[in-house]
């Protein structure tokens, strides 16, 4: 899998950068919605208003509370205690609306771009998907998709109304009292923000090799869960869970570091706040004592302090989540910057469907620059006929299949279907044309019927019936309690390796493409099922492109050519009989076969 290594971050410059291209790519999303963006904000910032006022109007009451003569004790109080109880609601209820309104802006902007991201990934070519081990790549999207909510609402519901909220008890500070009071105010927000930001960005480094880690592990167990039976036939189930859990415990000491240095984090900012309070104060019990203040100013200041303290502190956390939201997001998001090796050309055409000629021209492909594939293959397939590629393993078959379907590109020379080249088609309908039963049969976890109707999804029930039959799969169906309903198990575990190729022919034979592609699709199946479904495969490529990637040499003998390959090189072509009067490798390979077949 691969991994951005699990070092410190780099510079300060680099990361802001990062943050804010995070922060820049999610606007579009939340912009789609901007009445109700704007709605919420204007709830929030009235919120902060009604907020701030309460203190004021406790002020107000404690004052007349202390010098409003008995005859207008019932007037001044009566009115002030109304006007504290409709700000104290006014804040919630502004909030509760706020909440309301903009939470279908995040529900859409997380659909949006969790859609989004999905669809990239299937547009990544097959080498990037190979590269990558599911379990890290699922975790990641999961970990980005659930920061997103985190982001907006800390971004929008906490960063700016407590910015707003400071800002107005600064001001008032400023402009009522004595200057010390703002100053120590400013002073002690300034260094807790710094203080913060500083331990922070430190402790971000910390939760990105966390995350490594965690991915790491994840992808680890899927593997080895994926893969249950390898592990049962060589008894290695202490040592899967060795390796598990080596990954586990570096993932633990990971996260025991974070969490030290989150306490430290806390203990720090505890520290700044309560120091800053002390000495607010201290300033206002000696202004009480010397007259200067009067006991609502006193209550007044504390219960800005009081506020104050509350985002202060709310801001610490907000940040150091902003930080590890953003941290996750950024991995989610590189997954869109990843490039596509397979693109389609801006002026792309649409292959047309219909009869369709296939032309491998001078193909050279390589998977890995140091290590050639295909060398110079030049053959054709007219539209309607059969072409058969046989060769020992290794030789390339399979790669021919993969460059058709254009899962790469190739190197050298071109590969044309109707004169045009796949690179000038566009992939949709390139893959439109093209029905394909594997080597390696992989089903969804669902149902025999759902297995089915991928290939052609709007296919009616009795057509599905209709390819299972022309697959050989009735009688077994039939012997099944839920017939069509039955659920196959994960990548089609509860089938054997013949019930599974059967699925991947029926699917294929429903898709009805132009052009076949039958790869090793008898190589799981016993000798009478293998010669009841090559009969139907003959029936099915009727009329159709077909090339067939074979093993077994007894399933090609009636194709209009058979072109043997060795070492990515044609060495070989002509029909059956052809190539076994010439002699050469198929005919040794036939020959070879026949004995182990009259041996077995």
């Amino acid at each position: 899998m691969r991994r951005a290594p699990a070092t410190a971050l780099p510079g300060p410059e680099p990361t802001e950068r990062r943050d804010w291209q995070t922060l820049t790519s999610l606007i579009p999303y939340l912009w789609a919605y901007k009445g109700r963006v704007l709605f919420a904000l204007a709830c929030l910032i009235a919120a902060k208003g009604a907020n701030v006022a309460v203190p004021l109007v406790f002020k107000g009451l404690i004052d007349a509370l202390t010098v409003t003569p008995e005859q207008a004790f019932i007037v001044v109080p009566a009115a002030l205690l109304l006007a504290y109880g409709v700000l104290r609601f006014s804040n919630s209820l502004l909030t509760e609306l706020r909440e309301i309104v903009f939470a279908r802006v995040t529900q859409q902007a997380v659909r949006r771009i969790s859609l989004q991201v999905f669809r990239h990934l299937h547009a990544l070519s097959l080498r990037f998907h190979l590269e990558r081990q599911t379990g890290g790549l699922t975790r990641d999207i999961e970990r980005g998709t659930r920061s997103i909510n985190s982001l907006i609402s800390y971004t929008l519901y906490s960063i700016l109304p407590t910015l707003v909220e400071i800002g107005l008890v600064v001001g008032i500070l400023l402009l009522n009292y004595d200057a010390i009071f703002a100053i120590i105010t400013v002073v002690t927000l300034t260094i807790y923000i710094v203080f913060t930001i500083k331990v922070t960005n430190w402790r971000t480094a910390l939760r990105r090799h966390a995350n490594e880690l965690d991915s790491a592990a994840n992808a680890r167990a899927i593997d080895s869960l994926l893969n249950f039976e390898t592990v049962k036939y060589f008894n290695n189930e202490e040592y899967e869970a060795r390796r598990y859990d080596d990954q586990i415990d570096k993932w633990t000491q990971a996260q025991l570091k974070n969490q030290f240095s989150l306490s430290g984090l806390n203990i720090g900012q505890a520290i700044i706040v309560s120091i800053g309070v002390t000495l607010m104060m201290w300033q206002a019990a000696i202004r009480v004592a010397s007259g200067e203040m009067t006991i609502g100013d006193i209550v007044l200041v504390n219960a800005f302090l009081i506020q104050l303290y509350i985002p202060l502190n709310f801001l610490g956390v907000i940040y150091r989540e902003l930080r590890q939201a953003l941290t996750d997001i950024e991995r989610m998001f590189g997954l869109m910057n990843e490039n596509k090796e397979v693109a389609d050309a801006p002026d792309a055409l649409t292959l047309q469907p219909g009869p369709a000629a296939v032309r491998f021209e001078s193909v050279s492909f390589a998977y890995d620059a140091k290590r050639p594939i295909l060398f110079e293959v030049d053959f054709e397939i007219p539209a309607g006929r059969t072409v058969a590629v046989v060769g020992h393993s290794g030789s390339g078959k399979s790669t021919l299949a993969r460059l058709l379907y254009r899962f790469y590109d190739v190197q050298g020379g071109a590969i044309r279907i109707n004169g045009h080249d796949l690179r000038a088609l566009t992939q949709h309908s390139l893959r439109a044309s093209i029905g394909i039963v594997p080597q390696d049969t992989v089903l969804f976890n669902d149902t025999l019927f759902y297995n089915i109707q991928y290939g052609r999804p709007d296919a009616t029930r009795e057509e599905v019936v209709a390819a299972a039959a022309a697959a050989q799969l009735t009688e077994f169906i039939g012997r099944l309690p839920d017939g069509f309903d039955t659920r196959v198990g994960e990548r089609g575990l509860k089938l054997s390796g013949g019930e599974k190729q059967r699925v991947a022919i029926a699917r294929a034979l429903l898709k009805n493409p132009a052009i076949l592609i039958f790869d090793e699709a008898t190589s799981a199946l016993d000798s009478k099922t293998e010669k009841a479904i090559q009969a139907q495969m003959e029936l099915a490529a009727e009329g159709r492109t077909a090339m067939v990637i074979a093993h077994r040499l007894s399933t090609i003998m009636n194709a209009d050519e058979i072109i043997v390959l060795d070492q990515g090189r044609i060495v070989e072509r002509g029909t059956h009989g052809s190539l076994l009067l010439k002699g050469g490798d198929y005919a040794r390979m036939w020959a070879l076969q026949q004995q182990e077949s009259e041996q077995g």
